[in-house]
């Protein structure tokens, strides 16, 4: 009796010649697979078994929040503050977190209801764009704190460990041409121990955060203590003395917020652990915004307590918290604790980062639009081992040789980019189910939102101050507020979230496409040249390889090749 033939497994890269051949059939496959979806039960099943063995549920909601405050507080509040108070905000850098907070946290209610029901959103090209700037912001940002590391470390010791420890090689261009070993061997480290185990990385950051929240509450009550409310009002320079507690205005209050709110990047990183979680329709909620409004808090009082001690023109733009006591008679003690704090700060951040930026890449990874290894959950850790280590040596190789100031260059705006995208997405998810509704009443209102969004903030940014500016202004903002209200009224919600939504659809998704067009119009026009060109990148990889790995995974049919892994009667893999 003839035995059944195996099916033949498509590969779009099995040969040259096969591979030529799909790339004549790429405008088919972009059309087939760029505006595909995953639903829910796929990704929960499908999807996710491409990692073979389960990640282990072991956190609860102090472990996220412990997670968000150790991934936030981090190297940027030090930064960020001096800069955004002397060059944009003045005292009013206060008022500054308040804002870049609230935008954090209305984007905090959108990353949650991704996170508690695991669905892909919006199209496979969309996603695929969104997740390759997203991975892309945390492996420039975590070589920029990685970096930090050393010269925070050597305020703390008292060796100027930037010109001593650092090598300066003639040949490399310049932003380059600086190796840092002590950030390599730091990414490097941390690579290791997320590797080994989650919950020992939660307990480990549990530690570093507690002596950090330590320094944190050390630096506010030595603000309050020595500083001196007159320093709200009244800058060093008596010249400058023509704007109180707003010296450069409003606009330069929402400028300061677009800089401060580099201090925020890192809670999305706890909505990536929600297959770690036990109860996630309780955990991430409380988790996620929970721990931006406790950062919040520490933050507006960080930036009094910095306020009341130097005038804003007199603060340093790199360092602040640390030269305002260095330069102090018998308190030079007191910027080295702060350099201390700082440098448990990196590690805490850098830890949380890098946990967020592999699960990032592991859950793409099931997609097929990235070599589906990266996807591999390890059956002995229970943690994505490939993504971890992939990025952990990407990272620490870029933190060897670049420069701080170039890295900071390239942060925020595919961050900006990603909270604009996942607030769109959830207001799509909610009132589009494919094949039952109608998409186009959602897309037409989020075109029109977000266009009258562009709008407001460009006349923020170009029109010169009176009355038509303030009219023009309130009148975008009646018609944001109209196109809301009709959207709400004529257009019913497609699905209920089964255990957790954004409260207030589409008002809450609604303000955060808005705050962050307007936070995206703050920034200079290098940040866009650099989102145009990783932008660019991202989009030629999906079309020369990402769209035709998808396209084969789907052709090959809706079963788990589980003779790719290695551990295939693992008691924790998935059964399809």
């Amino acid at each position: 009796m003839d035995k059944m033939k195996e099916p033949t497994s498509v590969s779009s890269f099995s040969t040259s010649t096969a591979y030529f051949r799909a790339l004549r059939d790429t405008p088919r496959r972009l059309a087939q697979r760029a505006t595909s979806v995953t639903t829910t039960h796929e990704e929960m099943s499908r999807v996710r078994a491409r990692s073979g063995s389960d990640m282990a549920r072991t956190l609860r909601w102090p472990d996220l929040i412990g997670f968000g405050l150790g991934g936030m507080v981090g190297a940027g509040v030090f930064v960020s503050t001096g800069r955004a108070a002397r060059l944009y905000a003045g005292p009013a850098v206060i008022v500054s977190y308040v804002i870049a907070g609230l935008c954090a946290l209305l984007s905090a209610f959108c990353y949650t209801e991704f996170a508690v029901d695991m669905p892909v959103a919006g199209g496979e090209f969309a996603a695929f764009l969104t997740g390759a700037n997203l991975v892309m912001e945390y492996v420039f940002s975590n070589a920029a704190v990685a970096r930090s590391f050393t010269a925070y470390l050597g305020t703390a010791i008292g060796v100027a460990t930037t010109e001593k420890w650092r090598i300066t090689v003639a040949g490399l261009p310049e932003g380059f041409n600086h190796i840092d070993l002590l950030a390599l061997a730091v990414v490097l480290l941390i690579s290791l121990c997320i590797c080994h185990s989650t919950k020992e990385s939660s307990v480990l950051n549990m530690i570093l955060t507690g002596i950090h929240l330590a320094f944190i509450f050390f630096i506010i009550i030595m603000g309050f203590w020595r500083g001196s409310f007159k320093n709200f009002t009244h800058p060093a320079d008596p010249a400058k003395n023509n704007g109180g507690f707003f010296p450069y205005g409003i606009s330069g209050v929402f400028v300061g917020a677009s800089m401060v709110y580099l201090s925020y990047i890192g809670y999305d990183a706890v909505s990536t652990m929600a297959e770690e979680v036990k109860n996630p329709a309780r955990d991430i909620p409380i988790g996620v915004s929970g721990s931006v409004a406790v950062v919040s808090l520490l933050y507006c009082l960080m930036a009094a307590s910095m306020s009341m001690i130097v005038p804003y023109d007199a603060m340093d733009t790199e360092a602040p918290f640390s030269a305002a006591f260095s330069g102090s008679d018998g308190w030079g003690w007191v910027s080295r604790v702060i350099g201390v704090g700082a440098s448990f700060g990196i590690l805490t951040s850098l830890l949380v980062s890098m946990l967020g930026q592999a699960r990032y890449l592991c859950v793409i990874a099931r997609s097929n639009v990235v070599p589906v290894w990266l996807a591999r959950v390890n059956p002995s850790t229970s943690t994505p081992v490939n993504a971890s280590a992939f990025l952990g040596v990407f990272t620490a190789s870029i933190a060897l040789f670049t420069d701080l100031n170039v890295l900071l260059n390239l942060v925020c705006i595919g961050t900006l980019f990603v909270f604009y995208m996942v607030a769109n997405a959830v207001i799509y998810r909610r009132y589009v189910v494919i094949g039952s509704t109608n998409p186009v009443p959602t897309i037409t209102f989020l075109v029109c939102f977000s266009t009258i969004s562009v709008i407001f903030t460009l006349i923020w940014q170009f029109s010169a101050a009176g009355r038509t500016k303030a009219v023009l202004l309130g009148g975008c903002i009646v018609a944001a507020i109209v196109v809301m209200q009709a959207f709400h009224l004529l257009v019913p919600q497609a699905r209920k979230p089964e255990f957790w939504g954004v409260p207030f659809m589409p008002w809450i998704p609604s303000g955060s496409i808005a705050l962050n067009v307007f936070l995206l119009g703050s920034l200079d026009r290098q940040s866009y040249v650099r989102f145009g060109f990783f932008s660019a990148l991202a989009v030629l990889v999906y079309v020369l390889y990402s769209v035709h790995a998808s396209f084969d995974a789907e052709e090959n049919g809706h079963h788990l090749n589980t003779s790719q892994f290695d551990d295939t009667n693992d008691a924790g893999s998935l059964k399809v």
